[in-house]
């Protein structure tokens, strides 16, 4: 129901460079799947994908490393790519009028293989930063606004350490404890682990 590929690139923005290893997540069964975020080998997830049908490339946000394969990956499978329209300004930057998306919206549900997968609109890391949440798999996707140990990185532009802590307050820390989150980055934690750390967050933010 779900899989991970692992993919490995750089993130670019405000001049800077680094190199990073992304979770691509892939979520559906034997027939069809989601892709949440297309990142740097579009053949890598294509080969992972198999013979299913891609009913959506989803973009957490539009940072380039969660977005760079998902041209590819879209002319590979005939699959559209689906952004929260709020992060236009970062899609242009890889992108331009090149590569077009379809608008997601907060509280649409996206259907794959018996499962459906609520967009949580959570700006902070991004503008149209979303997470894909899975009540029924008790799963969150929470791209890079929340990881474990923290609130995804706010220092650079279009960011805002204010804004992530009000969307994770509001948005995810609300969810069941027992709630799996599948990061953008790194190893997957649970929002009963990182709930109590809230007010740590803030101070350290602060």
């Amino acid at each position: 129901m779900i899989d991970r590929v692992i993919t490995s690139g750089t993130f670019s923005l405000d001049g800077g460079t680094w190199d990073v290893d992304n979770n691509v997540w892939l979520v559906g069964d034997a027939r069809e799947v989601v892709v949440i975020d297309a990142a740097h080998d579009a053949r890598a997830i294509k080969d992972r994908v198999g013979e299913r049908t891609v009913k959506a490339i989803v973009c957490t946000h539009a940072h380039n490393d969660h977005i760079n394969a998902a041209g590819e990956l879209a002319e590979l499978t005939g699959a559209p790519i689906r952004l929260h329209p709020a992060d236009q300004v970062l899609w242009d930057q890889v992108y331009g009028q090149a590569v077009a998306y379809h608008p997601l919206a907060d509280g649409e549900k996206i259907e794959v293989g018996g499962v459906a997968l609520e967009v949580l609109h959570t700006p902070g890391h991004a503008p149209g930063a979303v997470c894909l949440h899975a009540p029924d798999l008790g799963v969150l996707f929470s791209g890079d606004t929340l990881f474990k140990g923290g609130p995804g990185a706010t220092g650079r532009s279009f960011s805002s350490f204010d804004t992530i802590i009000d969307s994770i307050s509001r948005r995810l820390l609300t969810l069941p404890g027992e709630t799996v989150v599948h990061t953008g980055h790194g190893d997957s934690t649970s929002i009963g682990a990182e709930a109590p750390h809230l007010e740590e967050w803030i101070a350290r933010g602060q």
